[in-house]
């Protein structure tokens, strides 16, 4: 088929990397430090969402006095790195699809909330920091998710317009910020939330990136 994407970007943190039970299990662990015991059905509910939201979310419900948010938030990001370094692996399909991609001659790139060290943490543990063209942060924009900010920096970054770009997102925050940028989206939700509304704006969804491929690309584009 005649491509009618010039970039493929990605997100990374449950999309790329199943890195969110580590970050679940940090929160858990620094959050109890101000009393606050959280499950794992809890911590679900702020996937996607950037650790200062996540962590100011708590505190607007129960407010704690012994650390300041800022504190609380840098010991997270700190130790989830550490852990996700260590522990965390691909999500299936990857690389598959990143050599689908490549094989096709598109441009690709890692847009995520997530700060800059991590990401390329992440990119080498997974060794597939060759495939993308760039990697950008969110923290470096102005606005995290799901403010359109991070995908429009990327586009940017890479000299390609938004509406030549197909975004792919595990959550609704990052999903909400793709297509506020304009973007073709493909949503890869996990599964305890794959039936959630907020994923209809996708132009596509899907179990798992191992489901993406020829014919899936050719469903974005037809009439």
């Amino acid at each position: 088929m005649t491509f009618m994407i010039e970039a493929a970007i990605f997100d990374m943190d449950g999309l790329l990397v199943d890195s969110e039970p580590q970050w679940r299990y940090v929160e858990q662990e620094v959050f109890r430090t101000v009393g606050l015991e959280l499950t794992d059905e809890q911590c679900k509910g702020t996937t996607g969402m950037p650790i200062e939201a996540v962590v100011r979310y708590w505190y607007e419900r129960h407010p704690w006095t012994a650390r300041s948010q800022a504190d609380v938030a840098t010991e997270i990001h700190r130790k989830a790195h550490e852990r996700i370094g260590l522990h965390a692996g691909p999500m299936p399909g990857v690389p598959q699809i990143l050599e689908f991609f490549e094989e096709r001659g598109v441009l690709m790139a890692v847009a995520s909330a997530s700060p800059m060290d991590l990401i390329e943490t992440v990119l080498d543990r997974l060794s597939i920091r060759p495939f993308f063209r760039i990697y950008h942060s969110a923290t470096l924009e102005k606005r995290n998710k799901p403010h359109p900010d991070v995908y429009l920096g990327t586009a940017a970054k890479l000299g390609v317009s938004t509406d030549s770009c197909l975004a792919f997102e595990d959550s609704g925050s990052g999903l909400m910020s793709a297509h506020s940028a304009g973007m073709k989206t493909v949503a890869v939700p996990a599964d305890y939330e794959f039936k959630d509304p907020k994923f209809s704006i996708a132009s596509l969804k899907i179990a798992s990136l191992a489901e993406f491929n020829e014919s899936v690309l050719s469903r974005l584009f037809q009439p």
